[in-house]
């Protein structure tokens, strides 16, 4: 642990340099770890502050920290709010002329830079490697780090090469970041960056403040109109499956008036620089986007993201659903199901060449189709997924909210688990109801599954009952799926008491298409503000921005100006107390704000 003096002295970093009064669940632990150069692996979820765990230490160690980045527009997102709390940042990569490329070098050399943030294939080049052979690290951060795994969402072969960290330079702490990776994709993680004897902290993966919401997609257009109805003046984002959908998508609300942009891979790189800095600056309202928009994207006030069709996996909706609310305020993510995505989403998997990889992506868009078809709690289901157990339902999802009929599922429920028992925990969903329903198959035959005590005992139910059930008890937390073994069931702790008749359990009837529902209201729970003061405040935040040429969240997040809309600070004391305000905005932007908010209140 750090002594009093050093702890003293981190606070005083996170309050004066970032702003902050008090740090946030978890961030405290893995700086002080950091620190004392330990190494970390840290699963956070999006918003919750993974960043500010390496560069307070980044700050506090000596030599200069190495982040590691998938994307050049998530380098520069970062260094531009670090440079505007006055911290020495830079990023290296493909971006930078020739010029800018010898001013980084230099400033690295001289020893005028905290952080450089640089992409792994740059990183890992033997020129790179060398220079710095000859500086002090203080750590490496690896950012993203789910990339490294064969079994994360979004692997990128450029990343497995980061373990050769390690050899290189032994004596320096390294920390593991990522927001989405369930058990195979963490164990893999340790593995190929050599972090066996980390510091871990798995945080909860649970953002509240975000509403999740299923419909069935029956006219897709229509129904993400009626979403954006009341929502015009707000931020969000629309994800489509292809290029030509984002295109007709955007260009259709456009005509209604809408200030949307389409953005995907096809499109000119100048012309996704300029939508990506448009919407982070608040000059467009909505991004429509295939997958290749997001990742880099560190804008607080999204206020909702729409999938217009259904992502490949639930690491995937978890990631881009959390690019909205990251300032923490409330924020709404719907999904418009339809069954014709599913055999668009395994077509698009069958084209694989690597078997193995295939097994595991279509493990995972079963997961996906499960989620969206529970009637279980949404974020119970999805929190499910990533090995955390929910005790009670949310209260803000869909499910919560108009609550499906409900039935007593224990006898079934037990006949079920005990199905898995009996087939040794070896076997996944489709082989355990071919034996609760008495299925004649050879293969059944020749495991001599057809003379198991459970064999035949459900056959009064059909296969869609029985998927139905079985993908409850795992979102429950009854059963789980081993992915790393061809998602094999296999019961957890939980499921004895269930097993002996000690409990019961109650759970949804499948899933029954209705028509769309009113739309429960939103509130803002604990901070009742000012919303002509905010709006205000807003105008000068863009104003501000647009001078500085930065994004408004760089000068301060919704969530600030919201604080300071709610608190009426009204002289430099009072207005460091607003999260979010360190010494250096209060000395660029303080004034302008408390002139605005005396303003307000003496109209």
């Amino acid at each position: 642990m750090l002594d009093a003096t050093e702890n003293s002295t981190v606070r005083q970093t996170l309050n004066e340099v970032f702003g902050y009064q008090s740090f946030r669940p978890n961030q405290e632990e893995i700086v002080n770890a950091l620190i004392q150069g330990r190494d970390a692996f840290v699963l956070m979820p999006t918003g919750g502050g993974k960043s500010l765990c390496f560069q307070i230490p980044a700050l506090h160690r000596s030599g200069i920290a190495i982040v590691v980045s998938p994307l050049i527009s998530l380098m520069k997102d970062q260094v531009d709010a670090l440079q505007a709390n006055g911290v020495r940042a830079a990023c290296y990569n493909s971006s930078l002329g020739v010029v800018e490329t010898r001013q980084v070098l230099s400033q690295l050399h001289a020893g005028r830079l905290d952080l450089l943030y640089v992409a792994p294939e740059r990183l890992l080049s033997a020129d790179f490697l060398e220079r710095l052979r000859s500086l002090e690290i203080a750590l490496f951060a690896i950012d993203e780090a789910h990339c490294v795994s064969h079994w994360g969402h979004d692997f990128r072969p450029e990343y497995t090469g980061l373990g050769k960290l390690r050899s290189y330079f032994p004596a320096v702490p390294m920390v593991a970041l990522t927001a989405t990776a369930e058990k195979q994709t963490r164990l893999d993680i340790l593995h190929h960056l050599k972090l066996q004897n980390a510091h871990q902290v798995i945080a909860s993966f649970d953002r509240p403040n975000i509403r999740y919401t299923v419909i069935d997609k029956a006219k897709p257009y229509l129904q993400l109109t009626a979403f954006l109805d009341s929502r015009r003046d707000e931020s969000g984002i629309v994800y489509c499956l292809s290029r030509k959908r984002v295109d007709e998508v955007a260009a259709k609300l456009r005509q209604e008036g809408l200030k949307a942009a389409a953005y995907h891979a096809g499109l000119p790189t100048a012309e996704r620089k300029q939508v990506q800095e448009d919407f982070i600056r608040d000059d467009i309202q909505i991004v429509v986007a295939t997958v290749a928009f997001g990742m880099g994207i560190d804008k607080p006030n999204v206020r909702f993201v729409v999938h217009y069709d259904l992502p490949k996996n639930l690491e995937s909706y978890y990631q881009e659903t959390g690019r909205a609310g990251r300032d923490n305020l409330p924020a709404e993510a719907l999904l418009l199901f339809g069954y014709g995505d599913i055999a668009i989403g395994r077509g698009l998997i069958e084209k694989g060449g690597n078997p193995d990889q295939k097994r595991i992506e279509i493990h995972k868009l079963n997961a996906m189709v499960a989620f969206a078809e529970s009637g279980t709690c949404r974020r119970r289901a999805l929190l499910g997924y990533f090995g955390e157990t929910l005790e009670k339902d949310c209260g803000n999802c869909d499910i919560c909210l108009n609550p499906p009929e409900r039935y007593d599922a224990s006898e079934d429920a037990r006949k079920a688990l005990s199905c898995v028992y009996r087939v040794g925990q070896r076997f996944g969903i489709g082989h355990v109801i071919e034996v609760l329903r008495g299925a004649k198959t050879q293969r059944i035959f020749d495991l001599r599954h057809d003379q198991l005590s459970t064999y035949g005992i459900g056959q009064e139910q059909n296969q869609d009952h029985w998927s139905h059930l079985l993908r409850q008890l795992i979102h429950f937390g009854y059963l789980e799926q081993d992915i790393g073994n061809y998602s094999v069931l296999k019961l957890t702790e939980a499921a004895r008491p269930l097993l002996r008749g000690e409990t019961d359990l109650m759970i949804t009837r499948p899933r029954i298409k209705t028509g769309r529902k009113k739309r429960p209201e939103r509130k803002i729970v604990g901070l009742e503000y000012d919303q002509e003061l905010f709006n205000q405040l807003r105008i000068l935040r863009k104003e501000i921005a647009d001078h500085d040429g930065v994004p408004p969240y760089v000068v301060f997040g919704d969530a600030s100006l919201a604080e300071m809309a709610a608190t009426l600070p009204t002289d430099k004391e009072a207005f460091l107390q607003v999260n979010g305000v360190g010494q250096a905005k209060l000395q660029r932007y303080g004034s302008q704000f408390i002139e605005e908010i005396i303003g307000f209140m003496c109209r």
